[in-house]
């Protein structure tokens, strides 16, 4: 017979983990809490509205067609894709700027916001090129078990390439004098890590990512990405549980059993914990097989949390982008309110997508479909109705001087989610939304082991182990796990 394995959620980790551990010929079972898979990327339907609930910029398109090609498929099979152009709009205090798919027109607006900029965005981008590279086909798919992993002529060699010991912000400042080139530069780091001073400088392979390998959209919305992992997971075997709260890992001799939902039990040769890690080991395994203590775990730096809000209106915005970043305050204050003194921001940076720009079936004729994020410290306190209402009230009321037209009396449909919901929703550590900040001190071996230390046939993978946050690293993680787990017990 061949040998049971059990996966905990089926957020994109768990959904690669279970395909892969499936073409290995294992018997895979995958239980969820919810009743339907995607975890953080499930999808809401409500009023002939359809929203992603968590994410949305489309980015690293090679890192998912080689995850189906590994399952013989391709993603032109899969989910029409379509290049955004102009990727994505800034809106400064001064008006909005568009940022143009094509690498020349950049240039020639890099150039117009600081003379001479376009030849050091060649060099800058030549670097992050390098680091890409070595990135993604090297650095995340290391397990992060052991230094000796990283004994790699390639990496020795390219070390000081890597950038791995000097910041994104002092990195940027070495290219770019313009407060607004240094604010389009640092922002993938900062809505997604951590403060530029403080995440190194290989993360600039997020500029790669962005300029060279553009900024997409699946047709459908990213839940078509869900859907099409879900349909290779089915086709290869494996069995999905959906509605299945897990509540215990059954232990014996530091060895995992069964695990227990609230109406069944599972036996298992090998158990994956793809749901939030915190949970999993403080919530699901008795106190003597948890790896870590929980003032090893308030010691973590967290990448952010956030507050969104999934918003109809029964009118279209016109010249709206599917993709805008309002960066019309201060860059600086924010990011210290999320990562250093966090508290609730006084006057946030924020992200709108409206998918109904790009994709008509996402919302009904003549309405538009709106996805409002505001990044916050995780572990906030006092998430009341009250406090996202006056959030709710900040960022209409400057999405309605920035984009001139009324938007609040438009409004057919609205619902929040943050801090509380990610922690009832998806158990989320702290409420977070991302996983853990890329740090130097939080990189690799430095993580939460994809390996229980202390019990034999327990493994991790999702946003707070290997790799680490974000969709790309999130396919990764599972693959990454799921090697290891053939490693150890094949």
């Amino acid at each position: 017979m061949n040998k049971k394995i059990v996966i905990i959620g089926s957020g994109f980790a768990g959904l690669s983990a279970a395909s892969f551990m499936a073409k290995a010929g294992w018997d895979v079972t995958v239980l969820e809490k919810h009743d339907i898979p995607g975890g953080r990327a499930r999808q809401l339907k409500a009023d002939g509205f359809t929203f992603d609930m968590g994410p949305s910029w489309y980015w690293m398109p090679d890192v998912f067609e080689r995850y189906f090609a590994q399952f013989g498929k391709s993603v032109d099979e899969l989910y029409p894709l379509k290049r955004l152009d102009p990727s994505y709009r800034v809106y400064w205090n001064d008006g909005p700027v568009d940022i143009p798919a094509n690498y020349t027109a950049l240039k020639k607006l890099f150039d117009y916001i600081e003379a001479g900029s376009a030849e050091k965005l060649d060099a800058f981008l030549k670097e992050a090129e390098y680091k890409y590279s070595v990135g993604i086909n090297k650095l995340v798919h290391k397990p992060g078990q052991s230094l000796s992993e990283f004994f790699d002529w390639d990496l020795i060699k390219g070390l000081l390439r890597l950038d791995v010991f000097n910041s994104m912000k002092a990195h940027v400042a070495k290219h770019f004098r313009n407060t607004k080139l240094k604010e389009l530069m640092e922002f993938p780091v900062l809505f997604l890590g951590a403060l530029p001073e403080k995440t190194p400088a290989l993360y600039s392979l997020m500029n790669y990512a962005d300029i060279k390998g553009g900024t997409w959209y699946p047709q459908g919305g990213f839940y078509s990405v869900v859907q099409s992992m879900y349909d290779v997971a089915i086709e290869l075997g494996v069995k999905f549980h959906f509605a299945q709260q897990v509540r215990s890992i059954r232990i014996e001799n530091g060895v995992a059993k069964k695990v227990m939902t609230e109406s069944s039990e599972f036996d298992a040769d090998v158990v994956i914990g793809a749901a939030d890690y915190h949970h999993v080991e403080t919530k699901l395994l008795q106190p003597e097989y948890r790896s870590y203590s929980e003032e090893y775990w308030n010691e973590r730096v967290m990448a952010p949390s956030c507050l969104i809000f999934y918003i109809g209106l029964n009118k279209k915005i016109p010249n709206i982008l599917h993709h805008s970043l309002f960066f019309d305050t201060s860059f600086a204050v924010h990011g210290k309110e999320i990562y250093e003194t966090k508290e609730w921001p006084t006057d946030p940076l924020f992200y709108v997508s409206a998918t109904s720009v790009t994709d008509d079936s996402v919302a009904p004729e003549g309405c538009e479909n709106l996805f409002i994020l505001i990044p916050v410290a995780a572990g906030l306190e006092n998430d009341t109705e009250d406090l996202r209402d006056d959030y709710f009230e900040m960022v209409m009321n400057r999405m309605e001087k920035q984009l001139g037209v009324s938007i609040k009396d438009a409004v057919v449909y609205k619902r929040s989610f943050a801090h509380s919901d990610f922690v009832s929703e998806y158990n989320a550590f702290k409420g977070n939304a991302y996983g853990l900040a890329n740090t130097l001190l939080q990189t690799a071996i430095l993580k939460p082991s994809c390996r229980s230390k202390k019990v034999k046939n327990l493994f991790y993978a999702g946003q707070l182990t290997v790799p680490g946050p974000g969709v790309p690293p999130s396919l990764i993680s599972g693959e990454v796990v799921a090697k290891e787990v053939v490693k150890a017990f094949s």
